[in-house]
């Protein structure tokens, strides 16, 4: 059997893989195209505010290239490090600056959190129109309500990756392995506005693998490195894999890996997300759009959309 590596560079296209660094890339220059429209019409720049309390090596990494991204598609970026020791009235009080603040449009922070803040009070903190990771109760609640809101940014990421290899997904059974709600939650709320019958396993699951082997679609967003072995897989299933952990290799360096084990699932899958290369560039893609759309609704314009009947701001579903 051939080995395939979700690692390894491609020369060719597979047609089983979901490139999310492509699709991310055509959503990031439709973002950069609307910044600049908006620009035109209204005179502003759209800002993001991303706040990251301690010094965990990974965050930062992962929020400066948020910053990266977000000058690259013509936005103002607004980056606020804080120490480990800082406490929830300090955090609170900045929050509050920027919610206040014109310039910015967008506020993220980074979780998670050190263990002397508490994140739902944190992220509820968060004006609900400058919540562009869409986690806060009042975004929550639209989402669950089918009313408009921002979106958090790796579910609606998977969903333009199912989109990308599914045309109508209506009537197709979508499991989600993992019921946080950060991910798993917001997942299973957007594949039940796409029509889909919808199961979510968590830890009290009896069965798990069971379970997972009924999905047409898989998403898996547990955050335990090889999770799913090929045996989960459904012949024909598209997998959507958000864990990322970094591991050691044998030469001292280390790589990235999901919750599924590639090298099993991929023989079985109809579609499958690599990591590193699927959800990853989708989540800062998707932040970039959130940003605009709040920026767009705080003008008093009309929202681009991800989410319409139709619309993917310009890229195409499954043909």
């Amino acid at each position: 059997m051939t080995t395939i590596d979700a690692d390894k560079p491609r020369d060719t296209v597979d047609p089983k893989m979901i490139d999310g660094k492509a699709i991310a890339k055509a959503l990031t220059a439709r973002v950069a195209e609307g910044v600049r429209a908006f620009h035109a019409e209204c005179g502003v720049t759209p800002g993001l505010a991303v706040v990251l309390v301690g010094n965990d090596p990974a965050s930062e990494v992962y929020v400066k290239n948020k910053a990266l991204q977000t000058h690259r598609a013509g936005m103002r970026s607004f980056m606020h490090m804080l120490p480990e020791t800082t406490e929830q009235e300090e955090l609170l009080d900045l929050i509050g600056r920027l919610n206040d603040d014109p310039k910015i449009h967008g506020i993220l922070v980074q979780l998670p959190l050190p263990t002397q803040l508490d994140p739902v009070v944190v992220t509820n903190a968060i004006a609900p129109h400058k919540d562009v990771d869409g986690l806060g109760e009042v975004n929550a609640g639209r989402l669950s309500l089918g009313i408009p809101g921002l979106v958090p940014c790796t579910p609606l990421g998977c969903l333009l990756l199912l989109r990308s290899v599914h045309r109508d997904m209506a009537g197709k059974h979508a499991v989600v392995i993992g019921a946080s709600s950060l991910v798993g939650k917001p997942m299973a709320q957007l594949l039940l506005r796409e029509g889909c019958t919808v199961s979510v396993g968590h830890v009290q699951t009896r069965d798990p693998a069971g379970l997972a082997r009924e999905g047409d679609i898989l998403v898996v967003a547990t955050g335990v490195r090889g999770l799913v072995r090929g045996d989960w897989v459904r012949e024909g299933a598209t997998v959507i894999d958000v864990g990322i952990t970094r591991v050691p290799t044998e030469t001292g360096k280390t790589k990235l890996a999901g919750d599924v084990v590639f090298e099993e699932a991929y023989p079985r899958a109809g579609h499958i997300t690599p990591v590193p290369g699927g959800v990853g560039p989708m989540t800062i893609a998707c932040l970039l759009h959130n940003t605009l759309e709040a920026a767009r609704l705080g003008a008093g314009l009309s929202a681009g959309g991800l989410l319409e009947a139709d619309g993917t701001v310009g890229l195409e579903r499954a043909s």
